[in-house]
């Protein structure tokens, strides 16, 4: 019969019998736990498990519950040794080789519940991995979700900055006129500049300002004019007719009043109201430009009254459907407020004319 699995009893370790008493035990204890002490066996790396052993078995002997269970068992032990040395041979053999099975079983038992707890901890640590993936997808998920939305949101907030149209400047319908006065030598009054100028649109008469430039040596005089239209889209259709002589702007060359194209008139451009139809070169005109706003006919007769809306600027007298021009403030230009800015404007590029004027003389 081996003994490879039995464990070393309480009594042998302190050293007494079953028939010892309570005084021998704790004696026994006494002369024990001095020689298994740590403190006198430094160097020994089993002194503190030996030494805990003892004091195990010294409180279950005497624990008389527990030393009552362990006698028991003690004597279930020896007397299988006993019935096991009265064997043969064959019969221990057969004794061991049972054993042997039963460690075998037990073993096998004991590897068989760590796997099945080793395939847990990795069940759960894939779980735990799953979860992981998962939630970092859902992150992802919504960060692309809200990037989508701001997106969308700045997409949005770019479309009404387009849709909604710039304030118009006190001088953006203003325009000015720059002409040698030997090609055209009759428009030096108000009136000669408002009848050259009335098949664009209405203008304000009064409002007109001429600087007329001293000729200097060897130069013909030059004129200088600001004229202010009631309605940018005439402002915008003599611009486009600068020096055309078709036009009867010969030698006239016309700009913005302040060196600059009105922001209303890019934010039309850029919504697709207003196309490059009239932005043709001034050199080379065509039969094409010289149609009318519905382009059915050619404008033949100069006496004929000329639109001042060229084919492709938008109806500002209609409606347009999510931009509306004719809902652009400020378009109408009687307003008091208005009429008051714009004659300032005026007398500021007046003096400005007149300052240039005189550095050119000197």
């Amino acid at each position: 019969m081996s003994n490879s699995d039995e464990d070393t009893s309480p009594y042998e370790m302190l050293g007494v019998t079953m028939e010892s008493t309570e005084q021998e035990i704790r004696t026994a204890y006494r002369q024990r736990s001095l020689k298994v002490h740590p403190d006198r066996n430094r160097g020994n790396p089993d002194a503190a498990r030996k030494f805990h052993e003892l004091n195990q078995a010294y409180e279950l002997l005497l624990d008389p519950l527990r030393r009552l269970a362990l006698d028991a068992k003690v004597r279930l032990k020896q007397a299988r040794k006993d019935r096991f040395a009265k064997f043969d041979n064959k019969r221990k053999d057969l004794v061991n080789e049972l054993e042997e099975r039963e460690r075998a079983f037990k073993k096998a038992k004991l590897d068989k519940e760590e796997q099945q707890k080793e395939v847990w901890r990795e069940n759960e640590k894939v779980m735990e991995e799953g979860r992981l993936m998962r939630e970092r997808r859902e992150k992802d998920l919504l960060a692309r979700e809200q990037e989508a939305l701001d997106q969308a949101q700045r997409e949005e907030d770019k479309l009404g900055s387009e849709l909604n149209p710039p304030s118009l400047g006190s001088l953006d319908t203003t325009v000015r006129l720059k002409f040698p006065l030997s090609s055209q030598p009759n428009l030096k009054s108000k009136e000669a500049i408002s009848t050259l100028l009335a098949p664009f649109g209405s203008v304000d008469v009064a409002d007109i300002l001429i600087s007329l430039k001293p000729a200097p040596p060897k130069k013909p005089k030059r004129a200088t004019v600001l004229v202010p239209f009631k309605q940018i889209g005439d402002a915008f259709a003599v611009v486009c007719a600068s020096e055309r002589e078709e036009r009867g702007l010969k030698d006239v060359e016309v700009s913005w009043a302040e060196s600059k194209e009105p922001e209303l008139i890019g934010w039309l451009k850029k919504i697709g109201k207003l196309g490059a139809g009239w932005q043709e070169k001034k050199d080379t005109p065509t039969a094409e430009s010289s149609r009318s706003p519905s382009g059915s006919a050619p404008h033949t007769d100069p006496d004929a009254p000329f639109s001042s809306f060229p084919s492709t600027f938008p109806d500002l007298s209609g409606s347009v459907p999510t931009v509306t021009a004719p809902t652009v403030p400020g378009l109408d230009y009687e307003a008091v407020t208005l009429m008051r800015m714009r004659q300032a404007e005026r007398e500021r590029l007046e003096r400005e004319i007149r300052e240039q004027d005189a550095q050119d003389d000197s």
